[in-house]
């Protein structure tokens, strides 16, 4: 008599649920290599460090642009919210938070550097929703407001915002925004609620 394998040791397949798990994993895997070492850090790495293949990677993500922006969308979208619940201030320390928390959030706010990664156009598209929350915050002859003036201090303090620690990171940058006479607000992620 021929015994057929079973199944007993298998995983079941678990279809959409796996799909929706692994899409998740990649995104945080991505979120964690990415702080480290920005958006140029390899592919290979994220689908590693999500504990799945690079075919299962491409599966998600079609390109290195794909990867980014899911991950950069949520940054973005905590800045976005925060823009409808906080003054100018906190926006500020919402989007200080980012940065010293994520390299590849810095080299969002850089997108015109962006282009050797193959995300600029994402890249812009996201840092253009950023100025947009920030600038819909400045009220009438803010030192900031004229020209390109508030993103070039993001972009300044940003550039201060190196350190190994993410205490270092912040101290630097809060002393950044304090030599351009900016106030900013708790250095904290947006929460809702």
């Amino acid at each position: 008599m021929t015994q057929h394998p079973t199944n007993e040791h298998r995983p079941a397949n678990d279809g959409p649920k796996a799909a929706a798990r692994n899409r998740a994993a990649l995104i945080s895997a991505a979120r964690e290599i990415y702080a480290e070492h920005g958006l140029d850090a390899p592919l290979s790495s994220v689908a590693r460090r999500a504990g799945v293949g690079q075919g299962v990677l491409y599966r998600h993500f079609p390109d290195r642009a794909a990867v980014a922006t899911a991950v950069l969308e949520e940054n973005v979208r905590q800045v976005e919210k925060a823009a409808e619940d906080l003054t100018f201030a906190g926006v500020l320390g919402v989007v200080t938070w980012h940065l010293t928390e994520s390299a590849a959030f810095i080299g969002l706010l850089h997108a015109d550097e962006a282009g050797r990664s193959g995300v600029r156009a994402y890249a812009l598209a996201l840092s253009e929703r950023v100025e947009r929350a920030l600038r819909g915050h400045l009220r009438d002859g803010h030192r900031l407001g004229a020209g390109n003036d508030l993103m070039l201090a993001v972009a300044m303090v940003s550039g201060a915002v190196t350190g190994p620690t993410r205490e270092e990171r912040e101290r630097r940058a809060l002393a950044a925004w304090r030599l351009l006479d900016v106030e900013v607000g708790p250095v904290r992620p947006f929460e809702e609620g």
